[in-house]
């Protein structure tokens, strides 16, 4: 004897189609179907062919969707990973761009043409800087650290916003800062916050040629 719902699963049925096929065999066929408390309704060995013959129809169009389904999420993983190749591509791209663009406080660069003027950008970045140390004592190289950092970032939203714009170059480029001293005062007594610090780069877009 043999279990019709192992049945069902071995031709890969899910759930509910094992049972709409053991009511297939039990209502649309003369196959004997027995009852077993262990391994549930069951038939004959020789009855199996059979009972598949039966819900062949189910079973045929079951697996046409089923390759349907397949080719639908075959098509939509090969069009992510296309966006994504073409994404990373472009991330590339613009990498090299901005690692080539040539940035000058001056107006022009040696060997080079400038073919077009794109106007007036800038770039921004901002830090906070705590009033001591965790030893209690003022450090200026703390500071000084976070310049560093802000006037690379700011620089970076430049070049940014020049490979936007189409350029190739930055002309006329200079750092603008402005400081802040928060602080606030609160029964009497006079809280300090961490420094602000902005700083803001500032520049023309252009195209540039080699001579």
């Amino acid at each position: 004897m043999k279990s019709l719902s192992d049945i069902g699963r071995e031709l890969g049925l899910p759930y509910n189609m094992i049972q709409e096929f053991i009511k297939c065999v039990e209502n649309e066929t003369d196959i004997k179907v027995k009852n077993s408390f262990m391994d549930g309704k069951q038939i004959d060995d020789n009855d199996v062919a059979k009972a598949i013959e039966a819900y062949e129809p189910r079973l045929q169009k079951f697996r046409q969707e089923q390759a349907e389904k397949e080719k639908i999420q075959a098509e939509i993983e090969n069009k992510t990973a296309q966006k994504q190749a073409e994404k990373a591509q472009m991330i590339a791209e613009k990498n090299k761009a901005l690692s080539e663009m040539l940035v000058s406080s001056g107006f022009n660069f040696d060997g080079y043409k400038i073919v077009k003027y794109s106007g007036y950008i800038s770039g921004d970045d901002t830090v906070q800087i705590n009033r001591k140390d965790i030893t209690g004592n003022y450090n200026p190289q703390n500071v000084c650290d976070a310049l560093v950092k802000i006037r690379i970032q700011a620089l970076k939203e430049l070049k940014e916003a020049a490979y936007e714009l189409g350029c190739n170059a930055v002309i006329g480029v200079d750092f603008d800062y402005m400081t802040f001293d928060p602080t606030t005062v609160s029964a009497g007594t006079t809280y300090y916050y961490p420094y602000v610090i902005c700083v803001t780069a500032n520049g023309n877009a252009v195209v540039i040629e080699k001579e």
